[in-house]
């Protein structure tokens, strides 16, 4: 009985993880070759890889153009979203009783709210504060829905660290200043670093908040991108190999990340 519970439950797990990647797989097979519909082998190429990064290909300039806006926003939003996460986190942890369970119950709202709710919510608050919508509201925009996931990573480590810590720092002559950068942010860095990862993969992937925040003057990230190319009846067909890049490379870093931490755990 207990073996064929134990089969039964690793088949579901190998079933939940084939269903999650298989369609990844299907992208990454399918960009070696010339194909330019998706399913059709017409033998192994590197044309498709040659043409994004050579350019020679139809909407080139639109596709870099979004990878590029894409990239920047979520540099400059995680970065932000993890420094303002980085210290709400510290001052909610820091809060005694019903004032800290009411602000980690506000810091919730945003990561459950549905997207397309904080986009047009913060649509209507840019129009109202008459801001060009461009670069500078998508990006407030990224920060606002990036900076709870920081400090639910955060909150964490504030937990295990020494409670006294601070204040100890703070009696052998340290500043706040010093005391904050020199004992609390060190203790801090994993959750920070994974806050940072987190937050540039949502803004990466989201569409509902950047499309009502973008306005008019043609500002595209990849996932506004795809949308406007899938209404013209097709997908470029060098957005194959440019998922399976993007996909590679977050799988590598987070490999990266695992290892080292399991190295560091072993030391410790």
């Amino acid at each position: 009985m207990k073996t064929g519970t134990r089969i039964l439950s690793k088949a579901y797990l190998w079933l939940i993880l084939v269903i999650l990647y298989a369609p990844i797989v299907f992208i990454a097979i399918f960009s070696f070759t010339e194909a330019k519909s998706l399913g059709n082998w017409t033998g192994f190429s590197l044309s498709l890889y040659k043409n994004l990064f050579m350019g020679s290909m139809q909407n080139s300039s639109g596709l870099i153009s979004a990878v590029e806006n894409t990239l920047l926003i979520a540099l400059v939003a995680s970065a932000v979203a993890t420094l303002l996460g980085t210290v709400a986190a510290i001052g909610i942890y820091n809060m005694k009783g019903r004032k800290k369970q009411v602000m980690s119950f506000l810091n919730n709202i945003p990561m459950v709210n549905p997207d397309i709710i904080t986009g047009v919510s913060l649509f209507l608050l840019f129009v109202f504060l008459h801001f060009s919508q461009g670069y500078l509201t998508v990006i407030l925009a990224h920060i606002t829905f990036c900076t709870p996931y920081v400090v639910l990573n955060v909150l964490p480590k504030l937990s295990q660290m020494d409670p006294n810590i601070y204040e100890a720092a703070l009696d052998l002559g340290a500043t706040p200043a010093q005391a904050l950068r020199k004992v609390l942010i060190p203790g801090l860095r994993p959750g920070m670093i994974s806050g940072f990862i987190l937050s540039f993969t949502m803004s990466l992937d989201d569409f509902a908040v950047t499309f009502f925040t973008r306005g008019t003057i043609g500002l595209d990230t990849l996932s506004t991108f795809i949308y406007t190319d899938a209404r013209k009846g097709g997908l470029t067909p060098e957005l194959k190999p440019l998922m399976t890049i993007i996909f590679l490379v977050i799988l590598a870093v987070l490999l990266f990340i695992n290892i080292r931490s399991a190295k560091n755990e072993k030391a410790s």
